[in-house]
């Protein structure tokens, strides 16, 4: 019976040394890999984001940007991070290892490459990779959804993208880390992707919505937090997607959440939903100008609704553009 031959992949190898690139790389061609090579530190991070490569093999002792350096650097490019890294190094030193995992290496080889070893490891990393975009793909359709829901109303035109702006900036002055801050991000952009699920006699009625609509309305929650749902990655945003429209008070939707039972990803979110859509024309309404914006959202925190602390600190973060 023939062997399965491994799935290929695309593998950028990283080495100083023009010998130990050739060596790795034919290693690589008996399974069918397309290589690619870089001399340096530098050059590797130019091909990464050229050639999204679906592994990198690392060299960690070079001039320039040594193995470390390069890793960390490609670990902190958001065209880049997802890729794995593979460190190969000579070093024995306990306190390398760590130094490794700490600027984000998925995988480590020894000096003298096993060639089995770097089949097994390569092998596996490019299935991950796959795996990955997939998802990225994935979620770039849920994304694109979310415009095309947008679009469907002109009066919403460019609010998903300063939801995205205005909840990241928030999240930033607030010093929420790195993954929150990217959860705000997406959140901007899926937060109404619900609203696929809306009729357009609701969602794009001029007049005010009755009873029975305004319950369809509210649905649109409920229904984006079952979309996002089939995606792992967007494990963060599905709280803001569900839970922006409650108030502190347990008066709001779908759950009547109150006080810090609501997540404060969506508290962010619910706090500059209602901001742009006080400080952007609608058809019901031309635009409020910030100060009578943040005015009434100050009226809201009066009501029990929002949280006095997040108004100061948006309006703090408005002040100083951060």
């Amino acid at each position: 019976m023939e062997a399965v031959r491994p799935q290929a992949g695309c593998v950028l190898v990283v080495d100083d040394q023009a010998p130990n690139r050739v060596l790795i790389g034919k290693m690589l061609a008996r399974d069918g890999h397309t290589v690619l090579e870089a001399e340096s530190g530098e050059r590797a991070l130019e091909l990464a984001r050229q050639e999204d490569p679906d592994v990198i093999i690392l060299d960690v002792l070079m001039p320039g940007l040594d193995g470390f350096q390069t890793c960390q650097t490609l670990k902190q490019d958001h065209l880049t991070r997802l890729t794995p890294v593979v460190l190969v190094t000579a070093l024995r030193e306990h306190s390398d290892r760590l130094r490794g995992i700490e600027v984000g290496a998925d995988d480590f080889l020894s000096k003298p490459v096993d060639p089995l070893e770097l089949s097994a490891r390569v092998r596996s990393l490019v299935r991950l990779k796959r795996y990955t975009k997939d998802l990225d793909s994935a979620e770039a359709v849920i994304v694109s959804l979310a415009q095309i829901i947008e679009a469907r109303d002109a009066a919403t035109e460019g609010h998903c993208e300063r939801l995205a702006e205005y909840a990241s900036r928030l999240g930033r002055y607030l010093e929420l880390d790195a993954d929150d801050i990217s959860a705000l991000e997406r959140g901007g952009f899926l937060h109404d992707i619900g609203k696929v699920g809306v009729p357009d006699s609701v969602l794009l009625k001029a007049g005010p919505l009755t009873a029975d609509e305004y319950d369809q309305m509210k649905t649109h929650t409920i229904i984006g937090d079952r979309l996002c749902g089939q995606l792992r990655s967007l494990r963060r945003v599905r709280p803001i997607v569900r839970h922006h429209h409650e108030k502190l008070d347990g008066s709001g939707y779908p759950d009547g959440l109150a006080g810090a039972a609501i997540p404060l990803l969506a508290q962010i979110m619910g706090l500059v939903d209602v901001f742009d859509a006080l400080t952007t024309t609608r058809p019901y309404k031309p635009a409020f100008t910030t100060e009578e914006a943040l005015a009434e959202i100050a009226s809201e925190v009066g009501r029990g609704w929002r949280s006095p602390q997040l108004l100061s600190a948006f309006e703090r973060a408005m002040s100083a553009g951060s």
